[in-house]
C-alpha cells in the first residue's frame, strides 16, 4: 500500500500536479491539504474521472481537508472535525476507512508568531487533536498524515538559530507533537530515515528551494501496529519544481 499525504495550497491551482500524481505514483490514498475549495466546488467527478473517490471537508478560501482512495476501496465512514476545535468551521479534520485502515488528514494551524492570539489556539488545536487520536488508536489501524506546521527537531529546520522565538519550533508545539509520538504513533520519515535531513516545504521566496532553505513539517504518523510494515517513506521533491508547484512537496509512505 502507498500513502501519500500533500499540502496543495489550493487544489484549483494544483489540480494538473494531483493528476499527474496520480497518474504517476498510483497511491492507494491521498491525504490532501489546504485544497481552499468551497464544498460545492470539490472536483469529485474529475477525480473519479482519475480513478479516486474522495471524502473532504471544505471550507472555502482557507484551509481544507480531503481523502483519496482508488475506486474499490473507497473511503468510508467519514468524520469531519475535532471536539473542541477552537475555529471548528476551517475544515482542517476528516478521517475515513480504507483497506480496513483509519485515515486522518489533518491541516494544523499555523500559530503565526508566539504573541499572536493564533498561538493559543494551535496549542488547543494539538490538544484536541491528541484527544482524537488517543480514541482512534484503540479501535484499530491508524494513519495520520497532513501538514502538522511543527518541525519535529533541529534536524528539521534548515537553520534552528534563525527560528528561536518563532513558531513551528517552539517548545510547546513540539512538546504537543511529542506527545502523540509517545503515545504510540510512530513518525514513518524518521523511523526509515533516522538521520537523514530533508524537507517538506520551502518558501516560495528567495529561492529557497533551489537553496535547501527549508522545513519538515508535512509529517505521516502510522500507528504502533503498523509500523512494522513500513518499507518505504520519500519525498516527491519533483512536485516542488516545474509549473505552478505548491510550496510543500508530497511525502509517501510505503507499506
Amino acid at each position: 500500500m502507498r500513502v501519500v499525504t500533500w499540502n496543495v495550497n489550493s487544489l484549483k491551482a494544483r489540480m494538473p500536479r494531483v493528476l499527474e500524481l496520480l497518474e504517476q505514483h498510483a497511491p492507494d490514498v491521498l491525504c490532501l491539504q489546504e485544497t481552499k475549495c468551497n464544498p460545492d466546488a470539490f472536483p469529485a467527478l474529475e477525480l473519479q474521472a482519475a480513478g479516486y473517490e474522495a471524502v473532504h471537508a471544505s471550507g472555502g478560501r482557507w484551509a481544507g481537508v480531503a481523502i483519496l482512495a482508488k475506486h474499490g476501496a473507497a473511503p468510508t465512514d467519514p468524520h469531519t472535525g475535532l471536539t473542541d476545535d477552537p475555529v471548528p468551521d476551517e475544515a482542517r479534520w476528516i478521517e475515513a476507512t480504507a483497506s480496513g485502515i483509519r485515515f486522518v488528514s489533518v491541516y494544523v494551524p499555523n500559530g503565526r508568531t508566539l504573541d499572536s492570539p493564533e498561538y493559543p489556539r494551535k496549542l488547543a488545536f494539538l490538544e484536541a487533536m491528541a484527544r482524537r487520536i488517543a480514541d482512534l488508536q484503540q479501535q484499530g489501524p491508524l494513519i495520520v498524515c497532513g501538514d502538522m506546521n511543527i518541525a519535529p527537531a533541529d534536524a528539521d529546520v534548515y537553520d534552528p538559530v534563525a527560528f528561536v522565538g518563532g513558531t513551528h519550533v517552539s517548545e510547546p508545539e513540539r512538546a504537543h507533537l511529542a506527545a502523540i509520538l509517545d503515545a504510540g504513533m510512530v513518525d514513518a520519515y524518521r523511523a526509515l530515515h533516522p538521520d537523514e535531513v530533508q524537507y517538506t516545504w520551502w518558501d516560495y521566496r528567495a529561492g529557497n528551494f533551489h537553496k535547501g532553505l527549508g522545513l519538515r513539517i508535512d509529517l505521516a504518523l502510522v500507528s504502533a501496529s503498523l509500523a512494522p510494515r513500513l518499507t518505504a517513506c520519500g519525498i516527491y521533491r519533483d512536485y516542488r519544481k516545474g509549473h505552478k508547484p505548491s510550496d510543500h512537496a508530497p511525502l509517501a509512505v510505503d507499506l
